[in-house]
């Protein structure tokens, strides 16, 4: 059967409680059962975690989906031997998504609150949106800061997880909403083999793990494709942009054509590379460095931590 948590919301001003398995296993299933619920919605064993976490498996003819039907229940049993626990949620795979363009100015610096105040937005304007760990800027953020000082840049991308494939593709689909403002959601995973930094052109890393000078993907210049200019008199090219007037040269192999050509002997490399840890497994990791989905053997209710 597979694996289901209850994941607490603990109060951590409360202290940890010290208590035996056997009495958390007698205390919750004795409130379970003076509360009527059904038979089969009981507890097997538990025992405490290294991290004080009350992890308990449920009965066999139970899954830890069934006992989320009973929540308030559980966090009234749980409270018995663990007082700390204020709720008690059903686990979901967390999804890492990234938004663009998100003003640095409104942010990032003093008297912002920084990516905080953008969760706090984010889940107060959007329904059923949980983010279980901090937002953060994608960019090097002393690197960002600079440039925004600078005037290169005025704004920049943030990364998050949420709870659950379903919600993470619905909003890739219809975008998220902070401070009354839409945007734009990508899936996020971490570099692989075939990521290309925005900063040094290089394949293998992205721009926050990157110790390299920038390298511009259009010249090979030392500046970042985006701050590309052409200096012929009269030319209309956006900076950023490539034209007819730029003597091609990627930074990577040398050859005579930007960076990302499919042509470039290095991108061909990486892009070898990355099939090939596909096969192997190896690629779809967080940023944490940690598989997206953890293996399941058994059912459990994490009841506090």
């Amino acid at each position: 059967m597979a694996e289901r948590r209850l994941i607490p919301r603990r109060d951590e001003s409360v202290p940890i409680a010290n208590k035996m398995d056997p009495e958390i296993v007698s205390a919750i299933n004795r409130v379970l059962f003076h509360q009527k619920a059904p038979a089969h919605v009981r507890i097997m064993n538990a025992k405490w975690n290294a991290k004080g976490a009350i992890t308990a498996i449920t009965h066999r003819n139970a899954t830890a989906a069934m006992a989320i039907r009973y929540r308030d229940i559980f966090i009234k049993a749980a409270k018995t031997v663990e007082r700390g626990v204020v709720d008690v949620e059903e686990n979901a795979t967390w999804e890492w998504i990234k938004i663009h363009a998100v003003p640095l100015m409104q942010y990032m610096g003093k008297g912002t609150e920084g990516p905080q105040k953008m969760r706090e937005e984010l889940e107060a304007e959007n329904k059923g949106i949980g983010i279980p760990t901090q937002v953060r800027w994608l960019a090097n953020p002393r690197t960002s800061r600079e440039r925004r000082q600078n005037g290169q840049i005025p704004a920049s991308s943030v990364v998050f997880v949420v709870k659950g494939s379903r919600l993470a593709q619905s909003l890739i689909k219809k975008g998220i909403k902070a401070a009354g403002v839409w945007y734009r959601v990508e899936a996020f995973t971490n570099a692989g083999p075939d990521s290309r930094c925005e900063l040094c052109c290089g394949w293998g890393h992205i721009e926050n793990k990157c110790g390299n000078m920038p390298k511009c993907g259009y010249c090979s210049g030392k500046h970042r494709t985006s701050d590309h200019k052409c200096n012929v008199v009269g030319c209309m090219a956006k900076q950023g942009s490539l034209c007819g007037h730029t003597q091609e040269k990627c930074p990577n192999c040398k050859g005579h054509h930007i960076a990302f050509s499919s042509r470039c002997a290095k991108r061909s490399e990486a892009a070898k590379a990355a099939r090939q840890s596909r096969k192997t497994g190896t690629a779809g990791r967080s940023p944490a460095g940690k598989a997206r989905h953890t293996p399941t053997w058994m059912n459990r209710v994490v009841l506090g931590r």
